[in-house]
């Protein structure tokens, strides 16, 4: 009897969990969004899109927009962690402040539902994805597709986020905290 506990107790250790994650190239007027599932170190993906804004609109009211949006790509794909994108922008404080807002938007949506939030430079991004921190979009957007094979984006915006969450899946610290969290 002692040989099929032990055999059982093998076995739950060798269980594979798949976790979600979702990441966001956050912009006032499109914001990328991405989810991927991790099984061990499997990367799948599982959906991907573009949330759009409209200047006709105030700033309150695209924030509005913002906000419901991931709300609804937060309760629709229920990840397990959230990544977001930090803003660089080198010469033009009102870009770099309209991304803040919608970063901002983006880490309150993922408070709100009480999820990990990892936040990564753009270089950081591209180093994990494409092993270059200066890659080029078209580089990043070609190491999405081989990571993701099924992965289909029409929207640099939406690669963006699905570099974001695979930078996230491939921080060891990150992972084995995810998955701590899940086995409690």
């Amino acid at each position: 009897m002692a040989d099929t506990d032990a055999g059982d107790s093998l076995k739950v250790a060798r269980a594979v969990i798949t976790i979600r994650i979702a990441g966001f190239d956050p912009g006032l007027s499109r914001t990328g969004w991405g989810v991927i599932a991790m099984s061990g170190a499997k990367l799948t993906h599982v959906a991907n899109g573009v949330i759009v804004t409209t200047t006709a609109l105030s700033l309150g009211e695209r924030l509005a927009v913002l906000h419901a949006g991931i709300r609804a790509v937060l309760t629709e794909h229920t990840p397990d962690a959230v990544a977001v994108e930090q803003a660089f922008v080198a010469k033009d404080p009102l870009a770099a402040l309209k991304i803040g807002h919608a970063r901002a938007i983006a880490l309150l949506a993922a408070a709100e539902a009480g999820l990990e939030i990892g936040e990564y430079s753009p270089n950081h991004i591209k180093k994990s994805v494409v092993g270059v921190g200066h890659a080029d979009k078209a580089q990043v957007q070609a190491m999405v597709k081989r990571l993701l094979p099924t992965a289909r984006f029409t929207a640099a915006d939406a690669a963006d986020a699905l570099a974001c969450a695979i930078a996230h899946a491939h921080l060891a610290g990150t992972r084995a905290r995810v998955i701590a969290a899940l086995a409690q």
